[in-house]
């Protein structure tokens, strides 16, 4: 098992310019960690997460770049395939997208105009018609929602296949990973949770006569450095009802436990994203970097 750590940017994709986030970029590419992860809220001080990830593909030259996760119901697959498309080609391989359904708040899904019982018909659609769209030269292709005649996106992407990471951890999300995704990115879990929704996940994808890698489970672990913000808990128990002193470790070495935990329950590409805000992201990668960073390597 091939253990991989990389870093979730979060709130640090903050639209303050583009400085802040070469600190952080250039410093996860030359300290070795294995990729950024850029969140996405549409209606938050946060920077698209495709324009993000350009900046640092330009940037980088072995820095894996994921989204966590990109809010597909809303948007235009044809023209999303296109850009992870292109990403991919000028980044040489490095995409690694992951999609998700959008979070359950009036504004977010006001930005993207879908109602909440249309999203998951609307997920589903889109990812099998960009799969096709990233294989085939020309797709027709007919659902409720999508309408096309011998549509292109002229290119493919420079991996033969791009690996599709789906969120999530209700029943129907765990089955909807199982069905259509490549891996799964699950957040603000315990590893006795992702153990168990492992379960459904894989029945899934066996009952849909497929089966998930299995180098391709992970999952997005938060941390505190001194203490779990107050307002950030508040904010994570009012949206999920998950209580951040459970899913939150704090200081690192208790981080570092909680991915040695996930490592044991099997699952190996781990994303950690701190919590508190950064000052310096040179100070703060050196230490998560000598706290985390042996953890790579064949496990």
């Amino acid at each position: 098992m091939k253990v991989r750590v990389g870093f979730g940017a979060g709130a640090a994709t903050a639209a303050d310019g583009g400085a802040r986030l070469a600190e952080l970029v250039d410093g996860l590419e030359e300290r070795g960690f294995d990729s950024l992860w850029v969140s996405e809220r549409a209606t938050a001080p946060m920077l698209e997460p495709m324009v993000a990830l350009s900046f640092a593909a330009g940037r980088t030259e072995k820095l894996k770049l994921g989204t966590s996760v990109q809010v597909l119901p809303g948007r235009n697959p044809v023209l999303l395939a296109k850009a992870w498309a292109s990403l991919d080609r000028l980044s040489q391989g490095r995409s690694l997208p992951a999609f998700g359904l959008g979070v359950v708040d009036p504004a977010e899904q006001q930005a993207f105009g879908v109602r909440r019982e249309e999203r998951a018909a609307r997920f589903d659609e889109a990812l099998a018609l960009m799969r096709r769209l990233w294989a085939e030269d020309v797709v027709d292709f007919h659902s409720r929602h999508f309408h096309y005649d011998g549509v292109s996106i002229g290119i493919r992407p420079e991996q033969d296949s791009i690996d599709v990471w789906l969120g999530g951890r209700s029943p129907g999300e765990l089955r909807r990973v199982g069905r259509v995704s490549d891996g799964w990115l699950p957040s603000f879990c315990t590893p006795e949770q992702v153990t168990e929704g492992r379960v459904i996940v894989e029945k899934a994808a066996a009952d849909a006569g497929r089966a998930i890698d299995t180098e391709h489970f992970g999952a997005l672990v938060a941390y505190a450095r001194a203490a779990i913000p107050e307002g950030y808990a508040r904010a994570r128990a009012q949206r999920s009802g998950v209580d951040a002193s459970a899913v939150v470790p704090v200081g690192l070495d208790a981080l570092r436990t909680r991915l040695q935990e996930f490592i044991a329950a099997g699952f190996s590409k781990l994303v950690v994203v701190p919590v508190e805000p950064v000052e310096s992201w040179g100070c703060e990668l050196d230490d998560l970097g000598s706290a985390v960073l042996d953890l790579q390597g064949v496990s």
